[in-house]
Formats: C-alpha cells, structure tokens, sequence
C-alpha cells in the first residue's frame, strides 16, 4: 500500500466521522439471538442535571470497554443508555428559571445524549427510555395496580419530614441540620396519609439471597444485610400499672429481662398521649415530644445524639418478676426499629447505663462474667457480653445461651411473650406531594372508598406536560386535575394528588430496556428472559443500599407477577470510586468540578477515556492530574507516529508468524507481543483493572520504538503482527482513534467486528529465567538459566555461584528452599 505522508492526529476529525459512521450503520443496534451467548453491561443511568461531569466520563467508559471487549470476544452485547428524568430537582430547577419541568428535562436531556455521543459509546440508543415518558410510566402505574391487587401496596398514616416551601415530603437523608436539602428552610413533622409498598415481606428473600450475589463487592453485601438488619428474640407484653393498656417490647436479651429497671418509649409511640393525659407531667412531656422531633430532623441517622428523657408519670409491670418500673420517653428510641419501646437493663446495655446514671435511675447486674467472681462492686461501665444469670429468679445459674431459650419458653407457656424475628427494614414509603413524577393511579371516593384506575385508561399523564409554559404546581394545588367521577359509582371523586418516589422508576428500568417498545405489557417475558440478568452493573458504591436494595425487591416483584424468571437483577456489580479534586469530591459547591466537554474539545473524547481509565483502577478514587491527561495525549500521539512510520509492514502478507529463523531482537517483540495479550486479557477479566491493561501496551509500544526505530529491520511479519495487537488491545479504550488507523493500515474489517487476539502460551515464555539467590534471606545474587531448570541444577548452580561463596564464609548450609521459577534461599 501507498505510505501516506501525513501524521498529524486530527482527534476531531477523525471522531466526528467514527462516530457518525457507528450511527448510520447502527452498530450497536442488537435483537434477541438464541444462537448467541448474550452479555448485558449497564452503567446506572443519569438524572439529566444538564451537563456530563468526569464521575459520568469515568463510569461510562468503564462500561464502554466492557462492552466493546465482550463484543470482540464474540457475545451479543446489550448496553443501553436512558434517563432517570423525574424528581424533585428537576421541578426546583425549573421553578427557579420560571419553565416547565418537562421543557427543563427533555433540553436537558438533548444536551447530554449529545455529550455521550461525543464520547464514542456503544450504546443501542434505539433502547433510549426517558421515565417522565407517558410510554414508560404508564407501565410503572400498571404494577402498582396489580400490586394493590394483591396486598403489597397500602394506604396508611404516619409522621413525615415536611417541608412547607417544597410541599413536600423529605427522607431522612435529605434534612440537614433541621432544614431542607434543598431550600434551607425548616422541616416540621407532619402526621399525613402515604403509600406504601410491602418490601418487609420479602425480607428474609431479600436476606437469604445475598449469599447468592457472589459477584458483588462485600461491603456492599454487608451493607444491605446490615440494613435489612434481621433480629431474633423475645417479644413480651408489659402491663401499664392500673390501666388497660399494654406495653409491647422485643429484645434480643430475654436473658436480662430480671436486670430492668426502667421502661424507655421513642416520642413517637402511639401511646404517649393517652399515658400522660391528664398528669401532672402532661405538659413537660409534649414539650419534650416537641423538642425531640424536631432533634431528630437536625440528626442524621448515624449521629448519636446526647441522651434526654422525661418520666411520662406512668408505671408498667414486668411480668417475670411483677416490679412495678417508671415509663420515660427517651430520645434515643427509634420508632423504626423493633416497636418503639425498649425494656431498659442499664447494666447490661450502654446507652440504658448513661441514662440511669444521668437520671440516677437503679442499676441491677443481672449477668456475671464467666471470667470474673462475683460482686457486688458499683459498674463503671455496662457488662454487654454473655455470662451466667444472677437475681434471676428460677434462672438463675444458667448460662446466657440456654436462659435466652428457657425465658422464652416461659413467656410463651405463661401467655405474655414469644420467640419473635424483627427487622430494621421498614415498608417503602413512595408517597411524594410533588408535580414532576408518575401519578399515583387511584381515586378517592366517599362512597366507594379506595378505587384503582381501569387499566384502559391508563397512563394517568401529569397535567401541562404538553405546554411547555403551561403550569406544574404540586397535584394537590391542581382542582382540574384532582376533580374527577368514580369509575366504580360515577360519583365525584378525588383523584390521587401523590407522586410516586423517583426510585421506583430507577427499581425496574433495567428490565424495561430489554423491549423499551413493547407497547402490550411492561415487559416482554421472552426478551426479559434471553437477557436478564444483568451480567455487569457498574456504579457509585453511594447507591449500595437503597437503589439496589430496591431494584432487588422490585425483580421479586416483577417475577411474583410473571413478568420475570430471575430472582436477582444484577449478576456482576462494579462500584467505581469517585473523581477528587483538591482532595475533595469534584462538586459545582466545592468549585472544583472539570468540565469533561472542555477536555473534549481540548484533547479528544479518547484522551479523556484513556486519562479517566488510566488513572487508578476502577474501585478506587481517581485523583484528578491535568498533567495524566497531557501523558494520556502523549502516548496517542506516539502510537500514531509509530503506525504511520510503520505502514509498510501491513502488506498483503497476513500469515502466521514463523519464529524458526528470528534473530534475537525480533523474537523477543514476538514474545513481548503475546505476553501483553495474555497480560491485558488478564487484566479485564480479573478485576476490570484497565490501569495495568494499558500499562502493558505502553511497555509493548515501547518495545516496538525500540526494536524498529532508527532504520532497524525487523521482520515484517513480527512487526505487522504486534502494531495489529496495540489497536486491537486499545480498541475497547480508545475506539476511534484504534479504527482510524486500523483502517489507514488497508483493513477492509472495521475492528469492532474483529475477535479479541489470543495469545499463543509457546510463544509468551521466556526463553530465560531470573532466579534471586538469597542467603539467610538476603539478596546476593541473580543467576540466568533455562526455563526447564530443575530444582537440583538450581541448588547446584546457587552454592556454586562467587558470590553465594562469600557470604557463606565457608559454613555449610543447613537447608535450601526453591521457590519454583523465581528464588533459592541456602539458610546456614
């Protein structure tokens, strides 16, 4: 072929024509295939927020080179790209500019596909779902139907975070110091009616399915069985002294039940109000109450706050024993957690010894250490372990283990407790009073009740969507939209003015991909079931608990519907670190965020691809290096330089390497070359670490310069061979640059229907091996010998080697340890 004179590397050119050729071709365009073994690779899909940043860049190219590898390796590769388009920031933002949340969100939206576009993605963008899509939600709105069909969706009353100028209500999570994450103004509790959907009955699937997730990080495993958080123990009755009602409590320390000395209730519990009613400490108590909710909203979950409380003037009854002991609301009962009330052993639990110490409430040690006599010396502290009962009662002498079973036993024979499992994980709470989200499907009427929506009538659209300047106040503030008849009585109605919770769209999305669409039914059973689950889910370990724990009990949802055939979603999962800056997370707050369209434009989408895979492997946090970016750029334009100085060796000659008459130099690029296949093959296959994957071509790049640089000759073959092996290795990285030359080197075959290179084991192997030679463990030598040395020649030529000699200072040697292929140590 003609050797083309220029060498300069036109990134811009040659992207924008890569990429507008995968469009026409539809290149990653891809159906069902039986034929075919199928790989399904999924980043998280973004909230169109209106531009890319570098933790996009990052987790996107991540799954890009999984997804081209895969290809090259043969398999029928699904990677779709769509839009977690509904939520509270988008109408925020909207409000704050005076638009629509849709004209907000599809502008958006349009921005950023153009950015991925200009990364060079894979993506089937036939596949492309937006969730505030009608086409998309209505499906959503059908499941919550048939879910109500069948129990697992309800209405009920409960406390919320409110916050008066977003009309909404906010998690946990979403308060910060007492105010709105969003506005900065201050959350108040509000009792209201929400919905909810029953993710506690698949608890223990949910638990025992973990141990199935093999392919998951631990820590993530660990988190969600920590949140799911399952506890066996004893649930028993406490009587209020002179009253009717009773007080429920569950501990996982039955064996302490004799140690009690207090009763705690969270501020929260229901019966707070009917226990203080009409007591002298009515008033203290509710001003408490008060303080306390109000506490809770400037706490986050992981905070221990200082310890308060309030005698409520109440008594209760322990039923193993009959002592009468005082009932306090406590701030540090959780409501969420077991039922509210705690049965206080301040001996034996610390936060119940702080409190007693503080309100000089008795402590009782009723659990002596096996390792300690007894005593009767004052605590210091709380005894939290096992030991043997003491003050127990008929129990008393027996160990922790077997009191924890006979008390039980007791309880249940005498008609106020029993064995009992509970759970930190509480039911889902989707309700939101927002206008940007999926209209819950159902209407309110007086005569009839609760009543769902027919499905033919379905989807239930957000009012204005179609008028871009049109209104978008909450649904509750929207009469045309709430106003309604009874499809059951023909009645007025109310219509439900709730939205649901934006990560129920993201529970599901991956599964809709599979027939984005099917215009019959959410899913299509066929499609879902040739390519779920999903083989590699790849994004920020910040989603570990709930987003996946939610898209875990939604396929179990979908399955129970006989939509789906698998258990789990998410086969392999990838949680990628973050981009730091500065020493922080890049953040617009922190004003320290790159602009990866800046980049782009500056240095190519495959520069920054290469930089952002380079870097640091993909668990790990990604120091941002303006100066690994120029490296990135320096290393492309060398290959380029090399290509292009090198197109004679791609002649018509394609044949296979013949090594039997290669001089030194050029067996050894021979062997270079397919021990960086073997090497990066290794490297994406073992960990994804694609780090040490372009680590490895560098080294080879290098060889080559080296081997065929200043007029040197080197055999044709050998060299066409390892220049093929850098595109094809770099390819899934840096895929417009690696088809640009691929093609200037008359390759009629673009390389995305190329199969992955294999390396040939012969050819890999060194033709010599340096063996370390330590004495008592010390290095003091290296020997060269063949790669079919024995073990005796190995001692041999070690005890025989001069320097061996010296150090051993004429002393026999009392043992020698091979270690195969790689050291002797001779101890003397």
């Amino acid at each position: 072929m003609e050797k083309q004179e220029q060498e300069h590397y036109d990134f811009k050119t040659i992207e924008t024509k890569w990429q507008q050729r995968w469009e026409d071709e539809k290149a990653y365009t891809v159906d069902v295939d039986p034929d075919r073994k199928k790989y399904y690779v999924l980043e998280m899909f973004p909230y169109p927020s209106g531009r890319i940043h570098m933790g996009h860049v990052r987790n996107y190219s991540i799954g890009d080179v999984i997804a081209r590898y895969k290809r090259m390796q043969g398999f029928n590769v699904l990677h779709p790209m769509g839009w977690d388009a509904f939520g509270l920031p988008a109408e925020n933002a909207a409000l704050k500019r005076g638009i629509h949340p849709a004209r907000w969100t599809y502008d958006n939206i349009a921005y950023m596909r153009t950015q991925l576009k200009a990364m060079g993605l894979s993506y089937d963008w036939d596949r492309e779902i937006a969730t505030c899509r009608p086409e998309y939600y209505r499906w959503e709105q059908l499941i919550f139907l048939q879910l109500l069909e069948k129990g697992l969706v309800y209405r009920k009353e409960t406390t919320v975070n409110w916050c008066d100028d977003c009309a909404t209500v906010l998690a946990r999570e979403q308060v910060i110091d007492g105010c709105c994450w969003r506005c900065d103004q201050q959350v108040q509790p509000k009792t209201m009616s929400g919905w909810f959907l029953k993710i506690t009955d698949y608890a223990d699937e949910l638990l025992d399915n973990l141990d199935k997730l093999t392919g998951w990080p631990e820590k993530v495993v660990t988190m969600q069985r920590n949140w799911i958080g399952k506890s066996r123990g004893l649930a028993c009755d406490f009587q209020v002294d002179g009253r009717e009602e009773k007080i429920t409590i569950f501990t996982t320390r039955p064996d302490t039940v004799f140690g009690v000395t207090f009763m705690s209730l969270a501020v929260e519990h229901p019966l707070i109000d009917s226990l203080i009613k009409g007591t002298e400490q009515e008033e203290q108590v509710r001003s408490f109450v008060q303080e306390t909710m109000l506490e809770k909203q400037r706490t986050t979950l992981n905070e221990e706050p200082e310890k308060h409380g309030v005698f409520t003037g109440r008594y209760c009854i322990n039923p193993f024993n009959g002592e009468k002991v005082p009932i306090y609301a406590a701030n540090f009962v959780l409501m969420e957690y077991g039922t509210g009330a705690v049965m206080a052993v301040p001996a034996h639990d610390q936060r119940d010894f702080d409190f007693a110490c503080k309100y000089e409430l008795p402590i009782r040690r009723v659990i002596q250490p096996e390792d300690q006599p007894d005593g009767t010396e004052t605590l210091q502290e709380a005894w939290e372990g096992d030991g043997s009962l003491v003050d127990s009662g008929n129990f008393t002498g027996l160990s922790s283990t077997a009191a924890k079973k006979s008390i039980i036993e007791y309880a249940e024979q005498q008609g106020f407790g029993k064995a009992h499992i509970t759970y930190r994980l509480r039911d889902w709470g989707i309700s939101r009073q927002r206008y940007w989200g999926t209209p819950i499907p159902v209407i309110h009427c007086e005569k009839c009740g609760v009543v769902p929506i027919p499905e033919e009538q379905l989807p239930v659209t957000l009012p204005g969507t179609e008028d871009p300047d049109g209104g978008h106040a909450p649904l509750h503030q929207q009469k045309e939209f709430y106003t309604t008849t009874c499809p059951a009585c023909g009645g007025p109605a109310r219509r439900e003015t709730d939205t649901m919770d934006t990560f129920v769209e993201s529970s599901w999305y991956f599964a809709r991909y599979t027939s984005p669409r099917n215009e019959d039914a959410p899913l299509d059973r066929a499609a879902a079931k040739y390519w779920l689950g999903v083989d590699q889910y790849i994004g920020g370990v910040e989603h570990a608990i709930l987003h996946l724990l939610y898209s875990r009990f939604f396929t179990k949802l979908l399955r129970d519907l006989g939509y789906l055939d698998i258990d789990e979603p998410f086969i392999n999962l990838l949680t990628q670190g973050m981009v730091i800056k500065d020493g922080s997370k890049m953040s617009k707050s922190k004003g320290n965020v790159v602009d990866p369209s800046d980049l782009i434009d500056q240095y190519g989408a495959d520069t920054v691809r290469l930089f952002s895979l380079f870097a640091a492997p993909p668990e790990r946090d990604l120091e941002w290096n303006a100066r690994g970016v120029d490296g990135a750029s320096r290393f492309l334009k060398k290959v380029f330089r090399l290509i292009h100085a090198n197109q004679d060796a791609f002649g018509t000659d394609n044949s296979t390497v013949q090594t039997d008459n290669l001089n030194d130099a050029d067996r050894s690029l021979h062997r270079k070359t397919h021990q960086t296949i073997k090497k990066v093959t290794s490297s994406i296959e073992t960990n994804f670490h694609f780090n040490t994957a372009i680590s490895g071509v560098m080294e080879l790049v290098n060889q080559i310069a080296t081997t065929a640089g200043d007029g040197k000759s080197v055999a044709s073959g050998v060299l066409r061979e390892s220049l093929q092996t850098v595109l094809m290795l770099l390819f899934p990285m840096v895929p417009h640059f690696c088809e640009e030359l691929w093609e200037l080197t008359g390759h009629a075959t673009p390389l995305d229907r190329q199969l992955w290179p294999a390396f040939d084991p012969d050819a890999a192997q060194e033709d010599e091996l340096t063996i370390v030679v330590q004495v008592n463990g010390k290095v003091r030598t290296r020997l060269q010998v063949g790669v079919n040395v024995s073990d005796d020649e190995l001692k041999s030529r070690a005890l025989s080697d001069d320097r061996v000699i010296k150090f051993m200072a004429g002393k026999e040697a009392k043992k020698i340890i091979v270690v195969k292929r790689k050291l002797v140590n001779i101890v003397i």
